[in-house]
């Protein structure tokens, strides 16, 4: 790890191309799983494995809940490890293999009752999103200590979700293919003959994939930032420092709505083509990607051609209110889905389209802010706890997508949704709901807290400068 000394200089002339874009590999990694499961886990469990959408919504609620409290242990955890790799890096080496193994066996689907089944659920999706946190909170707190810089800190934002969306664009792009291939082909109305094996094969490829792709980042990147000297660790003292830190909170609520919206929308995305669009299962490019994929596919692009941007909107524009800004404008495009008529695929694609490119760098922004969070707490409390700071993101991960795993199931049930059958007037307005005006809500909360979230640019270039002569001091 280099010293106090080093880091302006890694301040000074940035990083190596190859560091930065090993950094994004290990998002890449974690949304091969993560954009699978906001996409298809739902459906899968429903109209692939046949569990009850209200079961599953309860399992999502119980299990993310639990985990979620186990994040910030995790993190003062992270905080306290010691090695010739770093504090963070070493969980990357660590996990890379459990990690990968638990997405497989979350899809792997064994033949049971229905009682069985739904215990499987519970045991393997707890086991995933155990080994998630164990490998996530220090990959994301990686980034407060890659390098003292913020401006690079947010250019190395900007590779991970380039990254991050990048793995969303292989799922969105490969997965119904990849998994009609894998499953035996189709029969003559378009429906996957084995689809259940399909998953299991195709989740056995992304746990490989996932696995190289963690060991690579941690093979190819740094840790520059060292706590203060002579800092001593208190747990409690340093939870009470992050429940004082008051752009921490509003970070942390902002990124709660950011990953319901989020995974309100791609979880039902899938029932909407199905049952609403009714566009399921009809080829329209090069006779392979059916306009799901296409549509799905498109905003995992537009996501990263955002995010490639963000280096030149960072230049322009405060990154909190550029953030809040833009989250506006994708809540009006999502909320746009409720009136957008079902057979306008042209509408849809260029709708869709506009809000994944704000949404790329706004979500990419938020991250990055959790560095300035971190450089805050230090400045402020003499302290540094990246990891703790960090835990809050993998945190309100897991509280975002127990929320957005709870509402949707549970509204599909309320409306009266069935699987594998023609929907009533009643199931297609819940699942039009769950795919415009929900998401749309849930973006206006994130935008307010981003609005509230008192650290302007201005106000953290202060504290960078005020914190490098402190530890040049120090040293």
């Amino acid at each position: 790890m280099s010293t106090p000394e080093t880091a302006p200089a890694a301040a000074k002339t940035g990083l190596k191309t190859t560091e930065y874009f090993g950094y994004a590999l290990g998002d890449t990694a974690s949304n091969l799983f993560f954009q699978t499961f906001g996409i298809f886990l739902t459906y899968f469990y429903t109209d692939v494995w046949g569990l009850a959408p209200a079961a599953i919504g309860t399992m999502f609620l119980v299990v993310r809940f639990l985990d979620a409290a186990a994040d910030p242990l995790i993190g003062l955890l992270a905080d306290r490890t010691q090695t010739r790799w770093g504090k963070f890096r070493p969980y990357l080496l660590w996990f890379a293999i459990p990690y990968g193994l638990g997405g497989y066996l979350l899809f792997a689907s064994p033949d049971l009752g229905a009682g069985g089944k739904l215990m499987y659920a519970y045991l393997t999706y707890g086991f995933m999103m155990l080994t998630y946190s164990l490998i996530n909170v220090p990959y994301s707190s990686m980034l407060g200590v890659i390098s003292p810089s913020p401006q690079i800190r947010t250019l190395a934002s900007s590779y991970r979700f380039m990254g991050a969306f990048g793995g969303g664009l292989l799922v969105s792009v490969f997965v119904r293919p990849v998994v009609k291939w894998l499953g035996g082909g189709a029969d003559e109305a378009g429906k996957v003959i084995n689809e259940l094996r399909g998953f299991q094969l195709t989740m056995l490829i992304f746990a490989a994939l996932s696995a190289v792709m963690f060991l690579v980042c941690f093979a190819t990147t740094r840790e520059r930032v060292t706590v203060p000297p002579g800092q001593k660790h208190h747990a409690w003292g340093e939870v009470k420092e992050l429940l004082r830190n008051y752009p921490w909170i509003m970070l942390l609520l902002s990124a709660i709505f950011s990953l319901t919206f989020i995974g309100l929308r791609n979880g039902s995305a899938i029932y909407y083509f199905k049952y609403v669009a009714g566009y399921d299962n009809q080829p329209v490019l090069f006779g392979q990607f059916d306009r799901f994929t296409v549509f799905v596919s498109l905003g995992m692009a537009c996501q990263m051609l955002g995010s490639y941007c963000l280096s030149f909107f960072a230049r322009v524009a405060d990154k909190r209110v550029l953030s809040y800004s833009l989250t506006i404008f994708t809540a009006v495009c999502w909320a746009t889905f409720y009136v957008i008529p079902r057979d306008n695929f042209a509408l849809q694609l260029a709708v869709q389209a506009l809000g994944c490119f704000c949404m790329g760098p706004a979500s990419a922004l938020v991250w990055a802010m959790y560095a300035d969070v971190a450089d805050y707490g230090e400045w402020k409390f003499g302290r540094r706890s990246t990891g703790l700071v960090y835990s809050a993101s993998l945190f309100a991960i897991k509280t975002g997508t127990a929320l957005a795993g709870l509402l949707l199931p549970w509204v599909l049930a309320k409306y009266g949704y069935l699987p594998n059958v023609a929907q009533t007037a009643s199931s297609i307005v819940g699942i039009t709901l769950t795919f415009s005006l929900f998401p749309a809500g849930f973006a206006v909360l994130k935008a307010i807290a981003l609005w509230i979230y008192p650290l302007s640019q201005t106000r953290v270039n202060e504290i960078e400068k005020d914190l490098t002569a402190r530890r040049a001091a120090a040293s």
